[in-house]
């Protein structure tokens, strides 16, 4: 009893320990939710997964340690088989109890498994499907934490741009991995301008003989660029078999896909070799992760060889993908949890498919995971639409077996030395880096062929046999074989010589047809391009593709070269040797000469008296009189001598260049066009010769010309003959035609007419023919040097010796008036300059000219009239008006002695009659001239 008492103090104690230790025991206690493995153990994959999910379980825990739920992983080995992934799956998901499934390993075991999965709807998370095969968007269950393939198709393709490589050849696994990758990069190739000639693929048991063969037909053809997408186990027989073939030396370049530069170690792909890889934020996580990771994976594989132990892009996606399962699960509830795992509701037994169950928390679980984001070993984790988010791909250089890191590329801003920048260049921007064979010099991405197939270029079978200079085609009846030449042939030749690559070719006769079926017949397919003298057109662009004009050309007229003193036009005759504006400006100042001298003289000079209709009359004679050098009038002031002096010198040139210009018009045969423009042309009724081609007789129908007066004709003879007859008055066509033409009848005929530019002659291609960008580019570089103008001149002459607009050799160009005009400058100042020092030595010697007073008058009909007959006075009283009442100025009439006051009477004029022209008359007539001393 004693004992017991001394026993019961400590009873209280030891329950709450008790209750402590419970507690921490339950807490201890997570839920256990199971996920299962389905990977291939033994291949590279399925050894770098069964290695990383267990550690980033570990990772997460060690985080997380206090989580209420605990990922157990259930590994299934499907051996790269898809029934027994499917089998797998099943067993999973039935009588296993899990709630998810991570993989499958490759995307045909993944599709199937999305498929069963879908049905009971347990969420599915590849870290290793990568093909767009399969995609949520088929399986709503299925969760890609990996890169799609299709993402990394831009880059290839930004690749094959920048280095300027036209044609890529895919070399593929012929699964669902391989053949679902090629469509999207055959589509990014032709967005970037380039085509993919031929496809390899490859079987993924394919033997070292069968993949030689392979290989050494594409040696035999042109194209050097490849682009391996495999698995690492088929790319490393390719590789062994390239080197074996010599084509993985200089002028050779290989791409790989991120399925094998994330495997690089089991690849062992040669020097020189470009790389893609999803690009992962160095961080201090991932270098600890790597040096825990390669020890782990060869404690794992402990036969591998440590080059296998490099962590790559697989590593990373597993690790992240166990992490947000992880993450979700620890998101669910409790009651979630603690539900039953398997399926319910299911009609059959655990092998049919049709009646399976449904997962009690599935749904919750698929949501969870899609809205997982965190800081991930690979860099921001997050799902959009079930798929990894695209950041960036990495651009490597394999330099003996190491990855080199030489730029990056975005979806936005392309390729860049730094990612999230954009480069400065259009074509991106990468560090240098050694290619195939150890060269520094970038492969052209082409050879010279030994098998290829012929590019079939169409050359018009329907020529005009008189323009053989433009094209011609021959085709030989003993071989068969196409031959062609002309302008437009060696300008195709001359472009194709400085494309980047080699460009077979045969010239294929073409059916006889208008041109604009003859490109519908390029765009089905029936030729690879046409190369004739086609003008670029709306119509034609529907259906085939231009390239640059290689040539400018305009819709123009030529018309027969006539005498033209043979028209009515040449009654007036004695006209044409001065224009206009020189008869104008000349009669002008004929006027102003005698004007000038009249004004001299008319105070001094007797013969410039009388009535003002005589006064006018003789300064007109005066003036015109100097023409021929008859005028009889004795000047007497020096200073209207000068005047005459001055003019007539100018008269003197004026009538000599009228005489040799009349000769000229009169002797010499005058060769100008019979129709100057096209609205001449319009407006009369002659008619319009035509080539019968396709495209002149459309712009003449947009011009208006009744299609009554347009006559077609088979050859430039025919417009010879029916030109000089009078048949038609011009012929319209190209400019290249033309020159030819006036090659051969330029003594005859003349270009004319205002031209009409056309968008010049192209080769045509199909739609989206990659070939159109490069021999656009040729043409342009032909056409900045000298070669195209030596083309031009060889096979159409020199263009500027047709394109005279005014008429033949001997045409007289009419005088106008800029070619005389510092003559009429100096005669006309010296008038000016002489009248006024005339006019300054008139007032100076006491002639009073009452300006201020004349100018108050109200009307100017009134002042004019009044300064004219002041002007006409001969004397003037020297006494200023209003000076001094008493003081009145006087003129003494030559009939009487008395004298009559200016001041006196003009003031008297009654205002309010403004204008009053017979007031003015009345009282300006009272002032009579006298003789004055």
């Amino acid at each position: 009893m004693a004992g017991d008492a001394r026993a019961r103090p400590y009873l209280p104690f030891i329950l709450v320990a008790l209750a402590a230790f419970l507690t921490v025991t339950s807490r201890a206690q997570p839920t256990e939710v199971k996920v299962g493995l389905i990977v291939d153990a033994a291949s590279p994959v399925g050894k770098v997964a069964t290695t990383t999910i267990p550690m980033a379980l570990e990772d997460f825990y060690a985080a997380f340690p206090n989580s209420s739920a605990r990922v157990r992983i259930l590994q299934h080995d499907s051996g790269g088989d898809v029934v027994a992934a499917a089998s797998a799956a099943l067993q999973l998901m039935t009588s296993q109890g899990a709630r998810a499934i991570l993989g499958p390993q490759s995307s045909v075991e993944a599709a199937f498994v999305a498929d069963l999965a879908t049905r009971a709807e347990v969420p599915v998370v590849s870290f290793s499907a990568t093909s767009p095969s399969v995609s949520p968007a088929s399986a709503s269950f299925f969760v890609r934490a990996a890169l799609s393939d299709a993402a990394q198709a831009g880059a290839v393709a930004a690749l094959a741009t920048h280095f300027g490589w036209r044609r890529v050849v895919p070399i593929y696994q012929d699964d669902d991995y391989g053949a679902a990758f090629v469509p999207f990069l055959v589509d990014a190739l032709a967005d970037a301008r380039a085509e993919v000639p031929y496809r390899c693929a490859l079987p993924e048991g394919a033997t070292h003989v069968a993949i030689a063969a392979e290989l050494y037909r594409m040696e035999s053809e042109q194209t050097r660029v490849f682009v391996l997408h495999t698995r690492a186990g088929l790319a490393k027989k390719v590789f062994a078999a390239a080197a074996e073939a010599g084509i993985t030396g200089a002028g050779y370049a290989w791409i790989i896909t991120d399925g094998l530069t994330g495997l690089i170690g089991f690849v062992d792909p040669p020097q020189g070799v470009i790389g893609l890889a999803p690009y992962v934020p160095t961080t201090p996580r991932l270098r600890d992760v790597k040096k825990r990771w390669a020890h782990r994976y060869m404690r794992d594989h402990p036969d591998d060889e440590p080059a296998h132990a490099v962590v790559g892009c697989y590593a990373v996606w597993a690790y992240d993908a166990a992490w947000a399962v992880a993450s979700a699960a620890e998101r669910l509830s409790s009651g979630d949890l603690s539900s039953p795992p398997g399926l319910v509701g299911g009609k059959g037994g655990p092998t049919d498919i049709s009646g399976l169950g449904k997962s009690r928390s599935g749904e919750k679980l698929l949501r969870a995971i899609n809205d997982t984001t965190f800081e991930g070993l690979g860099g921001r984790f997050e799902l959009i639409d079930g798929e990894l988010a695209v950041p960036a791909f990495r651009v490597l250089n394999i330099d003996d077996g190491k990855a080199k890191g030489i730029g990056f590329w975005t979806p936005r801003h392309g390729l860049s030395r730094h990612v999230g920048r954009g480069s400065s260049k259009a074509g991106g921007e990468l560090s240098p880096f050694i290619w195939p064979g150890e060269s520094t010099v970038r492969p052209s991405g082409w050879a010279q062929p030994t098998s290829a197939a012929k590019l079939r270029v169409a050359v018009p079978g329907r020529i005009p046999p008189s323009y053989p200079a433009i094209m011609h085609i021959d085709v030989d009846p003993v071989t068969n074989r196409t031959t062609a030449g002309g302008f437009v042939i060696e300008a195709f030749e001359a472009a194709v010589r400085l494309l980047p690559y080699a460009l077979p070719f045969e010239y294929v006769k073409a059916d006889p047809m208008p041109y604009d079926q003859l490109a519908e017949a390029v765009n089905n397919g029936t030729y690879d391009a046409l190369v004739a003298d086609m003008t670029i057109t709306a119509k034609r662009s529907e259906h085939v593709d231009f390239t640059m004009p290689f040539i400018a050309t305009s819709i123009t007229m030529i018309v027969p070269l006539r005498d033209q003193r043979s028209s009515n036009k040449w009654t007036w005759v004695f006209l044409k040797p001065l224009r206009y504006d020189l008869w104008l400006i000349s009669a002008a100042f004929f006027i102003f000469t005698g004007f000038v001298v009249w004004a001299i003289e008319r105070r001094d000079n007797e013969r410039f008296e009388g009535t003002p209709s005589n006064q006018a009359g003789t300064m007109l004679y005066f003036g015109f009189s100097t023409l021929v050098f008859t005028h009889n009038e004795k000047l007497k002031s020096n200073l209207s001598r000068v005047v005459v002096v001055v003019w007539v010198f100018v008269v003197l040139i004026l009538q000599s260049s009228y005489t040799a210009s009349l000769t000229s018009l009169l002797t010499v045969p005058q060769i100008g066009p019979t129709i100057v423009d096209y609205r001449t042309l319009l407006l009369g009724t002659e008619k319009v010769g035509i080539l019968n081609n396709s495209f002149t007789p459309q712009v003449i129908n947009q011009s208006g010309l009744p299609q009554d007066r347009v006559v077609r004709y088979p050859n430039a003879s025919s417009f010879q003959e029916a030109l000089l007859n009078g048949s038609i008055g011009a012929v319209i066509d190209e400019t290249p035609y033309l020159n030819i033409f006036l090659q051969t009848y330029r003594d005859n005929f003349t270009v004319t007419g205002q031209p009409n530019m056309t968008d010049g002659f192209a080769f045509a291609f199909p739609r989206g023919s990659p070939y159109v960008t490069d021999l656009s580019q040729a043409i342009l570089n032909l056409t900045e040097s000298s070669e195209m103008s030596r083309i031009e001149r060889k096979w159409l002459g020199n263009p500027d010796d047709h394109r005279s607009q005014g008429g033949g050799p001997f045409t007289t160009n009419h005088l106008s008036f800029s070619s005389f005009r510092s003559l009429f400058v100096i005669t006309g100042a010296t008038s000016l300059i002489c009248l006024t020092i005339h006019l300054a030595f008139f007032h100076k010697e006491g002639y009073w000219l009452p300006l201020p007073w004349v100018m108050s008058r109200p009307s100017w009909k009134v002042r004019l009239w009044m300064l004219a007959k002041l002007f006409d006075r001969k004397v003037y009283s020297e006494t200023m008006p209003g000076r001094n009442q008493n003081d009145v100025g006087a003129v003494a009439s030559p009939h009487t002695s008395d004298h009559v006051s200016i001041v006196g009477r003009l003031p008297s004029m009654p205002h309010t009659s403004e204008g009053s022209v017979e007031m003015a008359t009345r009282t300006t007539s009272e002032i009579e001239p006298v003789a004055g001393g």
